[in-house]
């Protein structure tokens, strides 16, 4: 899927993975990056200079960790970002929120974990997911290898999954 595929494909490869328990995705940071399958979201995280995740245990968990133009990574309070305008702006006009992102900082960054994880049961295997504290999303993983993750946002009024890939940072 570097390249991207049609949904169909990314949930032929999320149905055949294996699972993978909270307690071994609980290491810290992840970065992030888009699997392309047509969604209206593609381009939008990434593009909005979106950088991973932090699982620091199955109840400290940052959602949304961003880069700013520094090159700082900060943690994001999801209910701060306007999710309603995804798929209605062009991506390329998020470059501007981008470069924005260090002045920003002070009004988007939280400092108290904004999800948690448990082992949630998804289309027939029990995985780990991360539940977002305030928004009606649940992300749920599959193992590619002991180091990368592939994800599935569920979220409530979206039709159409989207998917995304974790890296382990070392």
């Amino acid at each position: 899927m570097e390249h991207g595929a049609t949904a169909a494909q990314a949930w032929a490869l999320f149905d055949a993975l294996p699972t993978v328990r909270v307690e071994e995705i609980t290491t810290g940071r992840w970065r992030g990056d888009e699997v392309a399958t047509g969604h209206p979201w593609d381009g939008l995280l990434v593009e909005s200079g979106w950088y991973g995740k932090q699982f620091d245990s199955a109840d400290d968990v940052q959602p949304l960790l961003f880069s700013g133009p520094d090159g700082g990574i900060f943690p994001v309070d999801p209910r701060r970002v306007p999710l309603f305008l995804a798929g209605k702006v062009p991506v390329t006009g998020l470059r501007p929120v981008r470069r924005s992102l260090g002045v920003l900082r002070p009004v988007l960054r939280t400092t108290t974990p904004r999800a948690r994880l448990r082992n949630l049961e998804f289309r027939g295997k029990s995985s780990a997911a991360m539940i977002y504290d305030h928004l009606p999303i649940i992300d749920i993983f599959r193992r590619v290898d002991n180091d990368t993750l592939l994800g599935v946002m569920d979220m409530r009024g979206l039709n159409e999954p989207y998917f995304f890939v974790l890296y382990r940072d070392r």
